[in-house]
């Protein structure tokens, strides 16, 4: 479990080139798709609609996602990852080739011919994007990876949209837009060389041609994993709808609710690209170097709180003279604007990071490719259902951008209240999570004597009700708990133990059923490879002192024997849920809490060598 920043992985081979490569990639989509906007409304004589133009430019790039993402997923899985994306590079090249003659062609016809080739290519990248960094990344760096790509790929956005403002407004832009686009896809196809060898996951995998059935197949696939996977590809795509109704509106809402020009709309979008970065940054950092799903709630509540605050603050600027990003820096209305701005992508980056790391990392390897395929399908289709719903508030409803982020911030709480009843996990994450980083502050010892894979037995100390919730918050793999039935069956908490497996448990003489239900269900967790957490003193210690540690861990261990691995807990004796005579509810609040792991032990370790192991490790601290 490694402890180094997320930052590290950009001196890595088995990053760094990867990383440039989709970055120079999104710089360049964007790039070209904002040149060609920007030149059909300020450089091009047209005979048509330059409003229906820039819509098609809008439709062309999305529409290669809904035909051919599904085939990009068979390609991810057939071929090599670093192959395959040295191949996209090439593509990319020589479709940048022919962008740069549309521009210097000055030929509409064929920009258009080159953006719908550009949104394929990127169509069968993106399932290779995210399904190659598992094969990469360990899965302490799973997360920290997708950080780094999440902000890369924004701040690329950023960029290349800016990049094309200043290019378009050079009076030879066709030269240098098609020198940039050539030069950027050069620079990405040479660092794509550097990518580390990705095996195939299925190599024997045979092409599905027919487009329909293959996008059906490939979407009903995705949907029906298993829950935590499928509900995740639901969440992913809804932040897409969202991210496209703020995105879409901002040029209008800069324009005609903050009376502003097009450099403060270039500043909103700065904002939000910085705080999608900075979120993303700040995943890593919260979640422990692990996937911790419990952020993706807290991102959620982030989202509708900042999206109802931008609601309003838009809803109540004052109007008067025009602004520039300047003024509206200087005022307090604008200031509070921005800063929601800020808010919608750092949440943004809590939500969206880690729901793309646990689609990586609990999609099975043969299938992670199409079902990241799936995930760029319902993308698509979300990110259409954000353009309809944006006509039906503002055109055929009448009401303004206030009123839409409005009615958008409150269904996100109701999409994702639904995932979230669906998926538990997500709810009980955030539990865990909220508890230590609110009321604990935790911090962990060797826990990478924890094997990654592979059955094991955790055995700890028991001082306090919220053992295993600590425990659980801070062990990157799922451990199921053993617990007295009575603490299992509490108001609330239930909820918890029974969404993360929990095993209840009580004495021979008080229910034998439950007694013999619960060694049925630790033997067939054991074996099938899963961790186990027993507190063998069997009890709350009463006087912060160790209990002594009863036979039940030398019956699991005879029964089903695997690598038994100590743990002890300190600074939580004296706390509100500890049960010090002296406790308060408000002492200890805020208190570092310790959780140290020892080295693994022998199957046949005797339950007093383990007693003396745990005091060793708890030490003189209570």
């Amino acid at each position: 479990m490694s402890s180094s920043s997320q930052f590290s992985l950009l001196r890595s081979r088995r990053f760094l080139p990867f990383f440039l490569t989709q970055a120079l990639g999104a710089f360049n989509d964007n790039l070209f798709k904002q040149a060609i906007i920007l030149a059909i409304l300020f450089k091009l004589t047209l005979s048509g609609s330059a409003d229906t133009l820039v819509n098609l430019c809008a439709l062309l790039f999305v529409l290669p996602f809904f035909l051919f993402s599904a085939f990009g997923g068979q390609l991810g899985e057939k071929y090599a990852k670093d192959w395959l994306i040295r191949r996209l590079k090439l593509l990319e090249l020589a479709l940048m080739l022919l962008g740069a003659l549309a521009f210097w062609l000055g030929s509409v016809p064929l920009m258009l011919l080159a953006l719908f080739a550009m949104g394929t290519q990127s169509a069968l990248f993106g399932p290779v994007k995210y399904s190659i960094l598992p094969q990469h990344l360990d899965d302490t760096e799973l997360v920290g990876g997708n950080a780094l790509v999440e902000s890369g790929t924004f701040l690329a956005i950023l960029l290349g949209t800016l990049g094309a403002g200043l290019l378009l407004a050079r009076a030879d832009y066709s030269l240098w837009i098609g020198a940039s686009l050539v030069t950027v896809a050069l620079l990405g196809y040479l660092a794509s060389r550097g990518i580390p060898a990705a095996p195939a996951a299925l190599p024997g995998l045979r092409f599905d041609w027919n487009i329909p059935r293959q996008t059906w197949r490939t979407l009903r696939m995705g949907l029906t994993r298993r829950p935590a996977v499928s509900r995740s590809l639901l969440g992913n795509s809804w932040f897409w709808l969202l991210g496209a109704v703020y995105l879409t509106q901002i040029p209008a809402l800069a324009r005609d609710w903050l009376h502003g020009d097009e450099s403060v709309a270039t500043l909103i979008l700065l904002v939000f690209s910085v705080g999608i970065a900075l979120g993303s940054m700040l995943c890593e950092r919260l979640s422990g170097h692990k996937v911790e799903i419990g952020l993706v709630p807290f991102g959620s509540l982030g989202l509708s709180l900042f999206g109802l605050l931008l609601a309003w603050h838009v809803a109540s600027f004052p109007g008067g003279a025009p602004h520039d990003w300047l003024t509206l820096l200087a005022s307090a209305p604008g200031r509070a604007i921005l800063l929601d701005i800020l808010g919608l992508g750092v949440f943004g980056g809590f939500y969206i990071v880690p729901l793309y790391a646990l689609i990586q990392s609990r999609s099975e390897p043969d299938e992670r490719a199409r079902v990241i395929a799936a995930n760029n399908i319902l993308n698509a289709l979300f990110m259409v259902l954000a353009a309809l719903l944006a006509i039906a508030v503002l055109d055929w409803a009448g009401l303004g951008i206030p009123e839409l982020f409005l009615i958008v911030s409150l269904l996100n709480l109701a999409v994702n209240g639904y995932i979230f009843t669906i998926v538990p996990e997500f709810s009980m994450r955030f539990i865990i999570w909220l508890l230590g980083h609110t009321l604990y502050r935790v911090e962990h010892r060797n826990l990478e004597a924890i094997p990654d894979e592979g059955a094991a037995l955790l055995v700890c100390n028991h001082v306090s009700f919220v053992d295993a919730l600590l425990l659980g918050g801070a062990i990157r793999r799922p451990v199921r708990f053993v617990m007295y039935y009575r603490i299992y069956n509490l108001p609330v908490l239930n909820f918890v133990f029974r969404t993360a497996g929990a095993v209840p448990i009580a004495a021979q003489h008080e229910d034998r059923a439950i007694y013999e239900q619960a060694f049925a269900r630790i033997k067939a967790y054991l074996e099938a490879g899963e961790v186990v957490c027993i507190f063998p003193e069997g009890k709350l210690t009463t006087t912060g002192e160790l209990n002594e540690f009863k036979g039940g861990v030398e019956l699991i261990l005879r029964d089903t024997p695997v690598p038994v691995i100590p743990l002890a807990l300190r600074g939580l004796w004296g706390s509100f849920f500890s049960r010090d005579p002296a406790r308060r509810p408000f002492r200890r609040i805020w208190s570092r809490v310790t959780l140290v792991a020892g080295e693994p032990l022998a199957p046949d370790t005797d339950r007093l060598t383990l007693q003396q192991r745990v005091a060793e490790l708890r030490g003189a601290a209570l």
